[in-house]
């Protein structure tokens, strides 16, 4: 589509994420076995005909970064439009320009917007899972003769304080914003995602610098309600915010069920992703596999149930994965047993481990907010020694080793912390 710029809002922390989001940006985490998060925003741009595109990260950008590359599986690696990533930058004065909110994020680079030469401006999320035709977004937007529109969808009831809630009239115009009701009128969520001419976008943004709003979603779309013509874009499909534990593994489980609500295999609507040359997946001769993903490279001798395994995963004979998310190049030994659990890459599972043990359901005591609904979560490169029993609700850190665990069982609720994060916790 000419005449539109995305910018794909990615420096988010990914706190809720519990150790997924410690060592990488929330959009950067794998999903559904062979993806990362921000694909879905990148593959969207590129199905309804949007070529430039810009990526703006900050936490732990390295991994975003080496993942898109040039752009080139998303055709994005071209001399004109293509792809930009806008980090956080020092000044000439000095200054460092550090991004507190999404739409300072956006205000820093109004430099790079006015070069782009562009009629619209599309604010994308990076760290939401969906398959959107944006085309159709700004079809409506023009044909409103809109100054900003908004995407919303229906969300469940009980879920709506988790989001900003937009009230329409019956011309779909905008007449309120909620940010995360106690008592909603309506559940109609913003997704997000922002269509501006480019015009306004640089009016609200240098407005909102003088007055010290840095967020849209919370700050600016409310104020800009009385002054701009505002309207909302229903979405119809599937669309889902993954950033808590909870979110993040429905979502995947979502995928394996017979008549998924998110259909992955749609033609026209391809999420593309770097190519990774891996042999097919192999199958010994007492593997069981059952409404799962299994992703290239994987070696499967023992059962795995209702479950997404990245590249190169291991499933040694007697082994069992249930319910579960397995990250790239782990190794789930003999007869070991992980239910209700995410783990991340390069974990060693060792033998007769059983992960998600027991129906102890309290909540983590170090993140009651995010580790509560009985996923256990193992964070990247960490070997778990054999026999060890760890319940629901726990957190492994990332490089953890067998020596830093002094009894074969961790109890539900509970945290274990490697070397390094013991260090650090002392110090500060």
């Amino acid at each position: 589509m000419k005449n539109v710029l995305a910018l794909i809002l990615a420096g988010g922390e990914g706190r809720r994420l519990s150790v997924l989001g410690e060592k990488r940006a929330k959009p950067a985490v794998p999903f559904a076995g062979k993806y990362r998060i921000i694909d879905f925003a990148l593959s969207n741009c590129v199905n309804s005909g949007i070529n430039t595109v810009a990526v703006i990260p900050q936490y732990n950008p390295r991994s975003l970064a080496r993942h898109i590359g040039v752009g080139k599986p998303w055709d994005l690696d071209r001399a004109v439009g293509g792809i930009a990533l806008l980090s956080p930058f020092v000044s000439t004065n000095g200054e460092m320009h550090w991004y507190k909110g999404t739409a300072e994020a956006v205000y820093h680079n109004l430099d790079f917007i006015q070069d782009s030469r562009v009629e619209q401006v599309l604010i994308l999320s990076g760290d939401h899972v969906y398959i959107m035709h944006y085309e159709q977004m700004i079809e409506f937007h023009r044909r409103q003769g809109a100054d900003i529109t908004i995407g919303v969808t229906e969300v469940p009831w009980n879920e709506t304080n988790r989001f900003g809630i937009v009230l329409l009239d019956n011309n779909n115009k905008v007449v309120a914003f909620e940010e995360k009701p106690s008592q909603p009128k309506g559940n109609l969520a913003s997704m997000g995602i922002y269509a501006f001419n480019k015009n306004i976008l640089f009016k609200v943004l240098e407005d909102a610098h003088r007055h010290g709003l840095q967020d849209f979603g919370s700050q600016i779309i409310p104020d800009a309600i009385d002054k701009y013509q505002i309207y909302g874009y229903k979405y119809q499909g599937y669309w889902r915010d993954v950033g808590t534990i909870e979110a993040y593994w429905q979502a995947n489980m979502d995928l394996i069920i017979d008549l998924p609500p998110f259909n992955l295999y749609e033609p026209g609507s391809q999420v593309r992703t770097p190519s990774v040359d891996m042999p097919p997946v192999k199958l010994g001769p007492r593997a069981q596999i059952s409404r799962s993903l299994i992703s290239n490279g994987c070696i499967i001798n023992g059962s795995v149930f209702n479950s997404v395994l990245s590249p190169h995963v291991y499933v040694e004979e007697g082994a069992q994965v249930i319910d579960s998310i397995v990250f790239d190049d782990t190794i789930i030994a003999k007869d070991a047993v992980v239910h209700r659990s995410v783990i991340d890459k390069k974990c060693y599972i060792a033998q007769g481990c059983c992960i998600g043990y027991g129906d102890d359901y309290v909540p983590n005591k170090d993140e009651p907010l995010y580790l509560n609904c009985g996923i256990t979560v193992v964070g990247k490169g960490a070997r778990l020694p054999p026999g060890l029993k760890v319940g629901r609700n726990c957190k492994i850190d990332s490089e953890v080793q067998e020596s830093n665990f002094s009894t074969l069982f961790v109890p539900s609720g509970s945290s274990v912390a490697g070397r390094e994060n013991i260090l650090q916790a002392r110090f500060q």
